[in-house]
This record gives structure tokens, sequence and C-alpha cells, in this order.
């Protein structure tokens, strides 16, 4: 097994202001105790009562958004796995960023739908959300880049940024930043 250097680990997390940062198999569990931790990061870093409650907020709802997938999916362990992190910027903005593997057709869709919110204003994306809301739900379609995604966005200071890597078997890496 390769040594892995935690020094050249913990200074590139502390050069790129990471607070909390996690790999592996998600779990609802999991989820809650990491959000535990996030709070208390947060209140150790004296965030502003708003901005942690979105913080928290996009944290579980991109998480769970990828739990949702890798069950709805059938996937194992390795393959519904998530990379959760929470950092800080040079302005003192949080950026909560997650991804994990995904069809490569679902994580174009996602593409499509972070950049079509992209152009929104705040207006936009309150009517946008409003809409979404009185939408009804129709239980043949596929869930997922909804009323979400509008939420995480509406949260956001910045546009949303996604990326998708493709990886072998059809699939890509799916990677969801919003900065707080």
């Amino acid at each position: 097994m390769e040594n892995i250097d935690l020094f050249a680990m913990r200074e590139r997390f502390n050069d790129q202001r990471i607070m909390l940062c996690f790999n592996g198999p998600i779990t609802r569990s999991l989820i809650e105790e990491i959000g535990n931790a996030l709070r208390n990061y947060l209140s150790a870093d004296h965030a502003h009562p708003s901005a942690a409650m979105d913080v928290f907020a996009v944290y579980i709802e991109m998480t769970q958004n990828i739990s949702h997938y890798s069950r709805a999916k059938g996937w194992n362990e390795q393959e519904g796995g998530a990379t959760v992190v929470v950092s800080r910027d040079d302005d003192g903005h949080y950026i909560v960023s997650a991804g994990n593997l995904i069809e490569m057709t679902d994580g174009q869709r996602l593409l499509d739908a972070v950049d079509s919110l992209a152009g929104l204003d705040k207006a936009q994306l309150k009517s946008a959300y409003k809409e979404q809301l009185r939408r009804p739900r129709d239980a043949a379609k596929p869930t997922g880049a909804g009323l979400g995604l509008i939420d995480i966005a509406r949260k956001a200071s910045q546009p949303l940024a996604a990326t998708l890597q493709p990886v072998p078997d059809g699939r890509g890496f799916f990677s969801l930043s919003a900065v707080i």
C-alpha cells in the first residue's frame, strides 16, 4: 500500500481553506453526522446565522440527491459514493461542492439544468421556484434537477458551477458547486 502524505494533504486543505471533506459511501446516518460536524465548524467559524443555514441546507440537498440517485440506480457502495467539500474562498464566502458517479445522459441533463439557471437573476429564480412548486408531479418521470436545484441556486451568491467528467461504462463524475 502506498503511504498517504497526510501532511501534504493537510497543507493543501489549509491552502484551499477546506473546512470539511468527505469521500466514500454515503448513507442517511452519515449525512446527518457530517451535517452535525458542519454545523459545529460553522459555529466555530462564527458564520452569520443565515449563511450557516444556507450552507447546511445546500449540503443536505446535495448529499440527499446523491444518496437518492445511487439508491434508485441500485448501485453498490463504491458506485454510490460521494465526494463532498465545504471550503471558504478569498472573499470569505462558503463553497459547498459535491460530486458522484452518474449516467452520462443524466449528467448532461443536470448540466443543462444548471446552465439554464445560471442566466437567471434572484427574482427569476424565485419565479422559477414558485412555478416548479405549482407544477404537478408526474409519477412516470424520473425526479431530479427540479425544485432542489433551483433552491440551491437561490441560496447561492453566484451562479452554480457544474462539471461532468466521463469515466468508463457510459458514466461520468458530476460535480456541483455553490458559493454561499
